[in-house]
């Protein structure tokens, strides 16, 4: 398949093919069934996207495994350590017992001497044990900081999404629920957008899932580059996007989402491996304010929802908001 497909014997390669080969992932395999058909064979950048796509799932899972083994393999160290300096202080205080026995009997001097002699050499122990355990404690305190901060990173990656590189659902969720939580405090304003590419599903059909995903790529980079500081754009799911504008009222979101509905119908699509002209894609965005407590996190995406379909409904490639009748006109 490597042979036919034109690629190199690249390990990551080889991994992308075996999973065609076991036909564990039909859009894997439909994706390039696709263009091995069209093309013949299966370019760089092509090879590179199919295995950001679908291998990154399974690279982080391997992460977390190795990092879930080398954490059992630190805890086990810990409780061996612990385990014998327990059983070591058990029997240091067994010593005790029996030399205080001892001492509230008779005993001679040279009874005395091995009594002391014994108890030295007791505490002794008891100190290197001691000394080993902090030590042993101190490597695995290292240990706990390192793997926290490889956890930590695996975490972060789990909240992206592997194909735009942006946030993902459950990485909005987090978000959402931070900042509602924030603009209760504070009293801020809160805004979201929700955001859908328009006939995209046609779009895919025509030029295919690959070029898709060029466009989802797209519309996430133009959605990130007109937000700011702690906004937040997330892929919400298969061709809609959502962003999030803390200290934003909703007329600034309404500016927001004019400016992004605006650069993505500016954008003229290639074709990378033909370099054949797309055309342009368009959005239609919903927008709306958070009402503040006891209004829940799915209320507000509700509301949101309800006037992209709204923008849908009116002609698509434009702006509503459930307050306002300024919406966007669709542009020639």
């Amino acid at each position: 398949m490597l042979k036919r497909a034109n690629l190199p014997a690249h390990p990551v390669y080889y991994e992308l093919f075996y999973i065609y080969a076991t036909g564990a992932t039909p859009e894997l395999n439909a994706q390039i069934n696709e263009l091995l058909t069209a093309n013949g064979q299966i370019g760089d950048d092509e090879a590179s996207e199919l295995c950001e796509r679908f291998l990154e799932v399974t690279n982080l899972d391997e992460k977390l495994r190795d990092l879930s083994e080398v954490m059992n393999s630190t805890i086990s160290n810990v409780n061996a350590s612990i385990d014998l300096a327990m059983a070591t202080a058990n029997s240091y205080s067994g010593s005790l017992l029996q030399a205080s026995g001892d001492l509230e009997g008779s005993i001679d001097d040279q009874a005395l001497q091995a009594l002391s002699t014994r108890l030295l050499k007791e505490t002794r122990r008891m100190q290197d044990m001691n000394r080993k355990l902090e030590s042993q404690l101190a490597n695995t305190k290292g240990d706990l900081a390192v793997l926290q901060s490889d956890l930590a990173k695996v975490r972060r990656e789990a909240m992206i999404d592997p194909l735009t590189k942006i946030a993902n659902r459950k990485g909005f969720d987090e978000q959402l629920a931070l900042e509602m939580e924030k603009a209760g405090e504070t009293r801020a304003p809160l805004c979201l957008l929700v955001m859908d590419i328009d006939r995209f599903k046609a779009f895919n059909d025509t030029y295919g899932h690959l070029t898709g995903d060029q466009v989802l790529r797209l519309v996430a980079q133009v959605v990130k580059a007109n937000i700011r500081g702690r906004d937040m754009a997330a892929r919400f799911g298969g061709e809609e996007f959502v962003a999030i504008l803390p200290e934003t009222e909703l007329s600034g979101a309404l500016t927001v989402a004019e400016h992004i509905r605006q650069a993505v119908q500016s954008k003229e699509l290639l074709k990378r491996s033909t370099n054949e002209k797309l055309g342009r894609i368009t959005l239609s965005l919903g927008v709306a304010q958070w009402r503040g407590a006891p209004e829940s996190a799915s209320a507000l995406i509700e509301r949101a929802d309800k006037c992209l379909y709204a923008a849908k409904s009116g002609g698509r490639n434009r702006v509503v908001c459930e307050t306002s009748a300024t919406d966007a006109p669709i542009a020639s």
